[in-house]
């Protein structure tokens, strides 16, 4: 990964089987090989480079056989761009009443029919191998917040075990050119002696990039940042730096001064569906009152088609009688937004202005909180 910095902040390019990606970036999440409410062409005619996949869903169905037959997740989904494969690890971590967890691995049971199955680190790669991603993530145990030292360092080791066995068998797979770039995932709750530790053992693996896992799981954002500023200056770097599951736009900047480099977030697609915008004067809650009757656009700064064609009082209608199309669009103008975020970062940390655009991006974002808050007691 060639990079330039301006301080932590940085550009940079990963280049994986033969597609390049700009980063930091953002990558749309579509779990079940589809993002919610939008096609893989819009995806594409937003500007997007990456999208994220999660090998756990597409495991449970329609199966690793059938992506595999049909030319793996590229050919699946006709998505011309790069794929990442996320493991399972958190989903499986939200099944905390029906997993267990042992060094071989976890055994738990699906939720959608409650049959029985085993994900060793070794299995997890081979499920991977079979979607053919771009770059795939190994298991990890994502501890829950609050853990105590106890449990946190139970999900440390079983992280570092289940790693090395994820390596060795990679290797052992010689899958040349095909082969997909391979992720380490940095554990250790809130302890910084831990994350440390995890940081310092997960690079001794050599691994193609590393993500940070284990947040925006319920710990306060500050103590979030406090583990960024310990982990992120032990990474290589000249590989790509991940936070995963994170996060909002004021997040996203943030993070971007810290040094990392890709983010994945349901946010955008999901508060789309739940009728809130995400725009450059803060949230817009679509379905307050105030927007019965309104002209404006849900951003007069966004060039998205949604806002050049679609008055807030068209999507509050369309919300209001429960119509698909208010989701589609709203999704369409919150992940537009997102993505164009990651281009307006890109450019100022190239021309060396990133300080003065986080500074105006955030005055204006935040100057809509208010305004939000009261639009949430408007809802009908």
């Amino acid at each position: 990964m060639g990079h330039r910095t301006v301080g932590l902040s940085r550009v940079g390019e990963i280049s994986v089987r033969g597609r390049i990606v700009e980063t930091p970036v953002f990558m749309p999440v579509g779990s079940v090989a589809a993002v919610k409410a939008l096609t893989y062409p819009q995806i594409k005619e937003m500007g997007a480079q990456i999208t994220l996949a999660n090998a756990y869903h597409l495991y449970l169905r329609p199966g690793v056989e059938i992506v595999k037959s049909l030319g793996g997740l590229h050919g699946f989904t006709s998505w011309p761009g790069a794929i990442l494969t996320d493991s399972g690890g958190y989903q499986v971590f939200s099944m905390q009443k029906v997993r267990k967890l042992t060094e071989d691995g976890v055994q738990f049971r699906s939720f959608i029919d409650g049959s029985p199955h085993f994900f060793t680190p070794e299995k997890i790669i081979d499920i991977q191998v079979g979607l053919s991603p771009d770059i795939a993530m190994i298991l990890d145990d994502c501890t829950p917040y609050p853990a105590d030292r106890g449990r946190a360092q139970k999900g440390v080791d079983l992280t570092l075990s289940w790693a090395r066995r994820a390596v060795n068998h990679f290797h052992s797979l010689n899958l040349g050119e095909n082969c997909p770039a391979l992720f380490g995932i940095v554990q250790g709750s809130t302890y910084l002696d831990m994350r440390k530790t995890c940081t310092q053992r997960l690079i001794e693996l050599d691994f193609a990039g590393y993500a940070i896992g284990g947040l925006s799981v319920g710990e306060p954002k500050e103590e979030m940042w406090e583990i960024l500023d310990t982990v992120v200056p032990l990474l290589p770097e000249g590989k790509p730096k991940y936070l995963m599951g994170v996060g909002t736009p004021e997040d996203i900047i943030l993070a971007v001064e810290k040094g990392i480099d890709m983010f994945d977030c349901v946010l955008p697609t999901r508060n789309g569906r739940n009728g809130t915008a995400f725009t450059s004067q803060g949230e817009v809650i679509v379905k307050a009152a105030r927007y019965k009757t309104s002209g404006e656009p849900l951003d007069p700064h966004c060039d998205c088609f949604v806002c050049r064609q679609y008055s807030r009082a068209y999507l509050r209608h369309l919300f209001n009688v429960g119509h698909m199309t208010g989701c589609m669009l709203v999704t369409y103008h919150n992940v537009w937004f997102y993505l164009h975020l990651m281009e307006s970062l890109r450019r100022a940390i190239k021309e060396d202005t990133f300080s003065e655009y986080k500074t105006s991006f955030l005055a204006a974002y935040r100057s809509g909180a208010e305004r939000a808050r009261s639009e949430k007691k408007e809802e009908q």
